[in-house]
C-alpha cells in the first residue's frame, strides 16, 4: 500500500510537470503581435518577424500585407477596436506567400490592389489569399479621407513584382524584402534578379522620404537604401572578379569577407549564402540566361 501511494505521488508529479512544460511550450509558440505608431496616422503591424503598415483616415483604413489568415484576423479586430473605422483598401507589396496570405479575411467589401505580375503569380501559384481586383504596371495613387499613398514599381529585385508604398504626408516609404536595414540579403537570393536589384535601389534613392519601413527588422532611412546598394555592388564586384579568375565557389566563400559589413545582422550566417547566390546569378547572366 505504501509503495502504491508513492507511485501515485510520482504519477501526479509527472502529470503536473507535463502540464507545466506543455504550458511553457504553448506560450513560446504564441505569435508576437503588436501595433506601433510610426508617425501621424501611419502604424506598423508586427507578426513575429514580419511587418506591414496601415494608414488610418477619417473615411476608413488602408492596410497592406496581411501576412497570414490568423494575423489578418487579429489586425482586423484590433483596427475595429482601436479606431472604429472600416478597412477600405488592401495593398500587396509582392506575391510571396509569407506576406500576402490571408487577404480574404478582410472581406469582400475591401478593394485589393497589387502589381499586375503579383496578381498573375497569386493565381498561377494558387496563393492562399484574395485575388487583387485592381492592378497597375508602373504607378498608382490611392486617396482616402484626405490621405494619399503612392504605389511605384521600381523594377525587378527580390521579385519581379515588388512595389514600394510612399506616404508623402508622413514622409515614409514601405518596402518589403528587397531593402533590409543593416542586414544582409536573405540566404542565397532565392527568386531574385541581379543586377536589376541594384538599379531598383537607385530608383528608390531618388524618391522623397525620410523613414524607411522594411518588411522585416528595424526602421531605417534613405541612407540605409544606399548602404544596402553599396553592399550588393561590392559583393557583385568581388564575386565577378574571382569568377573571372577561375576561383571556385568554396574559394570565394573563404576569401571574400566584406568586413565593412561584419556588424550587420546575420553577417556570419548569410555571407557565404549571399556569395553562393551571387555566384549563381553571375553565371546565369554570363551565359545570357
Amino acid at each position: 500500500m505504501r509503495n502504491f501511494s508513492k507511485l501515485l505521488i510520482i504519477v501526479k508529479v509527472l502529470i503536473l510537470l507535463t502540464l507545466i512544460l506543455g504550458g511553457v511550450t504553448f506560450a513560446q509558440q504564441e505569435p508576437k503581435r503588436n501595433i506601433t505608431k510610426i508617425t501621424g496616422d501611419l502604424y506598423r503591424f508586427q507578426n513575429n518577424f514580419h511587418y506591414s503598415v496601415f494608414l488610418v483616415t477619417p473615411e476608413g483604413v488602408i492596410v497592406t500585407d496581411p501576412i497570414n489568415a490568423e494575423a489578418a484576423g487579429w489586425l482586423k479586430a484590433e483596427i475595429t477596436k482601436r479606431f472604429n473605422q472600416p478597412i477600405k483598401y488592401l495593398i500587396y507589396s509582392h506575391d510571396h506567400r509569407d506576406h500576402v496570405a490571408g487577404g480574404e479575411v478582410f472581406g469582400d467589401t475591401v478593394l485589393t490592389i497589387a502589381h499586375e505580375n503579383t496578381k498573375s503569380a497569386i493565381i498561377g501559384e494558387k496563393r492562399p489569399t484574395a485575388v487583387p481586383q485592381i492592378t497597375f504596371l508602373d504607378s498608382m495613387t490611392v486617396e482616402l479621407g484626405g490621405k494619399t499613398v503612392e504605389l511605384s514599381y521600381v523594377g525587378r529585385n527580390h521579385s519581379n513584382n515588388s512595389v514600394v508604398m510612399r506616404f508623402p504626408a508622413e514622409r515614409a516609404l514601405f518596402a518589403v524584402d528587397f531593402i533590409p536595414v543593416k542586414e544582409l540579403a536573405y540566404r542565397n537570393f532565392p527568386d531574385a534578379y541581379i543586377p536589376d536589384w541594384m538599379e531598383s535601389l537607385k530608383r528608390v534613392e531618388a524618391m522623397d522620404f525620410d523613414i524607411l519601413v522594411p518588411g522585416h527588422g528595424s526602421l531605417g532611412n534613405k541612407a540605409d537604401v544606399r548602404a544596402f546598394r553599396d553592399y550588393l555592388e561590392e559583393l557583385h564586384a568581388a564575386v565577378l572578379e574571382q569568377a573571372r579568375a577561375g576561383k571556385s565557389l568554396e574559394e570565394m566563400q573563404q576569401s571574400i569577407q566584406l568586413e565593412k559589413y561584419k556588424e550587420w545582422f546575420r553577417y556570419e550566417e548569410f555571407l557565404p549564402l549571399n556569395i553562393e547566390g551571387m555566384y549563381s546569378r553571375i553565371n546565369l547572366h554570363r551565359r545570357g540566361n
